[in-house]
């Protein structure tokens, strides 16, 4: 029997496209792919990046992710596409190298928790709520009241812990010190020209540029070198309707899916640009 010819994925890259919020459906699709990635044994990837960023935990096992695959000997170079800021930032910093559009806004490195109060306006139609609890702080962040100041207190505590952890993982993926961080982590916004200012990217450039520079680094020709996008295989029924679906979305479309993130992750801490 003869069998088929397999393409060498060692004289190939691997492409990674994380758009959108950041959450759980991300996050196992990206670990999913860097598996896959491992297991052909891809040389490079080529991770594409246009997210406003997400939350917490998510980033953080995708950054872990692409720390493990780099330390066995596989090359990262991030590209930033129209958007790359907060969560997106925290994942982006995990490659060797990032390149960004000058234009590109990135940066609003921070965390950020909300919750609502809408007290005043139960109480003008009349509903209160009874709440039954194991211990003074199970309800925090409840909606039918104001945060005491100890609950303020305690919430503030774990924004603050959390930033530190974003700041030392920054310092430590752009090779920084901690204080040089601080002092532009403060939730602001910049573009990519200014971000090579900073030192939070190393190139300016499209993806094309990233994708060629890659290809340099693992000593593969730019001309030659095939760049294989790495996702899910759908039914061919899926594909057509999804495909359908794209090119009809509407801004309704794109707000529901927002809406559709901001009540699964509502009460998580989110480092998320919130323009």
């Amino acid at each position: 029997m003869i069998w088929p010819f397999k393409p060498n994925k060692r004289k190939q890259i691997a492409r990674i496209e994380i758009t959108g919020a950041i959450a759980t459906e991300t996050r196992k699709r990206v670990l999913k792919a860097l598996k896959t990635i491992e297991e052909e044994k891809y040389p490079a990837i080529l991770l594409r990046i246009d997210s406003p960023g997400g939350t917490v935990g998510d980033s953080q096992e995708i950054y872990d992710g692409l720390k493990r695959i780099r330390e066995k000997g596989v090359k990262v170079v991030a590209s930033y596409g129209n958007i790359s800021a907060s969560g997106g930032v925290y994942v982006g910093v995990g490659a060797d190298s990032i390149v960004a559009n000058p234009g590109t806004i990135t940066g609003s490195i921070g965390v950020i928790l909300r919750g609502n109060n809408l007290e005043r306006l139960l109480d003008k139609i009349g509903v209160s709520f009874k709440t039954f609890k194991s211990g003074p702080y199970k309800d925090i962040l409840a909606f039918d009241r104001e945060s005491t100041p100890e609950e303020k207190a305690i919430l503030q505590d774990l924004i603050d812990n959390s930033y530190g952890q974003f700041v030392e993982t920054v310092a430590e993926g752009r090779n920084l010190e901690v204080e040089t961080v601080k002092s532009f982590a403060d939730g602001r916004i910049f573009t990519g020209q200014q971000a090579l200012e900073l030192g939070m990217v190393d190139r300016l450039g499209t993806e094309e540029d990233a994708r060629r520079w890659l290809c340099e680094l693992v000593k593969l020709d730019p001309e030659k070198a095939q760049c294989n996008t790495i996702e899910e295989k759908k039914p061919l029924l899926m594909r057509v309707l999804s495909g359908r679906a794209i090119s009809k979305r509407s801004r309704l479309s794109m707000t529901l899916n927002w809406l559709e993130f901001e009540m699964v992750t509502e009460g998580q801490p989110l480092w998320l640009y919130r323009p």
